[in-house]
């Protein structure tokens, strides 16, 4: 594991991608999911409430709260060991979240990080939460990294795990993913083995079918087994998954303390990206660790280490 401490100096370059703007599309629903009202300066539509699993270590961690975000087909499972690990380290409880559209949080067609943002921050908000640090992985890194610059007063610190505050393509795996759970899904699998088969093609490394298949479930004995996220309406945001919603960090920076993580083995922060980071996230520090895309998963000691390290340092 390798530690930058120091934050770089970042450039001075201006930043403009006119593809955007900053209009949001208001929400429209698929189904009539639990909602909270939050309010916001560009909040454009009503926040989904989000399922969530807290790890506190049995009562015992009561000190500043902790939310963890997963990434794309993700859910709050995939984080139930290094959140009571982190909880326990830490003495702090740890939210983990399912976002919109993953895990038992209800669905939307609208999937972009403006609205991950504000479902998020009412979950903050509804849950009394104060002086938090957010910590997420991917798509969960990007949101969070929206989150801060929303509001960056509000937050204590921030982890972004193996992303950066840019507009980046997704790797060609994504759609590849995508089509291999729409196969399945036609095929009309009774077992898991069956998924397998139908996804190999698609996703070469068993450790990544596995994970997809967490999503798999089953209505009734008697059905076939489908996903419960909406596959299609996460192939409609993949492009959106790729772009980051602000482009100018002379108007958003967050001057807390951000740690940015990165797999050594993956190309989701390049060092060009490292001098936009410092201009959006000037007390941004790096930490390489040896991983892939999926560093919590394929490295959780290092992982661990070094969110304890960061997180223990601004208590000094």
């Amino acid at each position: 594991m390798r530690m930058l401490s120091t934050p770089l100096q970042p450039l001075r370059a201006t930043l403009f991608h006119p593809k955007h703007s900053t209009w949001t599309p208001p929400c429209s629903r698929t189904q009539t999911p639990q909602w909270t009202r939050f309010f916001h300066a560009s909040s454009s539509c009503r926040a989904l409430a989000l399922a969530y699993d807290l790890h506190n270590n049995g009562g015992k961690a009561t000190g500043a709260p902790i939310l963890i975000l997963h990434g794309l087909f993700g859910n709050k499972k995939n984080h139930r060991s290094i959140s009571k690990a982190l909880s326990r380290d830490l003495h702090r409880p740890i939210y983990a979240v399912d976002l919109r559209n993953h895990g038992e949080s209800a669905h939307d067609k609208t999937h972009n990080y403006t609205v991950l943002a504000e479902d998020t921050e009412a979950f903050i908000e509804q849950h009394g939460l104060k002086h938090v640090t957010l910590i997420g992985h991917s798509m969960g890194a990007k949101t969070v990294m929206t989150m801060a610059l929303r509001n960056p007063g509000r937050y204590a610190s921030m982890i972004a795990v193996d992303n950066a505050p840019v507009d980046a393509a997704l790797t060609s795996d994504f759609p590849k993913y995508v089509e291999g759970m729409r196969r399945v899904e036609e095929g009309r699998v009774m077992s898991h083995k069956e998924a397998d088969e139908i996804l190999e093609p698609y996703a070469k490394e068993l450790a990544v079918r596995q994970f997809i298949m967490t999503n798999l479930v089953r209505p009734s004995p008697s059905e076939p087994l489908r996903f419960r996220i909406p596959v299609r309406t996460l192939t409609y945001a993949l492009d959106d998954m790729a772009d980051f919603p602000f482009t100018n960090p002379d108007e958003h920076t967050f001057t807390k303390p951000s740690l940015f993580i990165r797999g050594t083995r993956s190309h989701y922060i390049t060092d060009e990206t490292l001098p936009i980071i410092g201009r959006f996230f000037p007390r941004f520090q790096l930490t390489d660790i040896e991983a892939g895309h999926w560093v919590i998963s394929e490295n959780p000691v290092d992982f661990r280490k070094a969110v304890v390290e960061f997180l223990e340092e601004q208590e000094e």
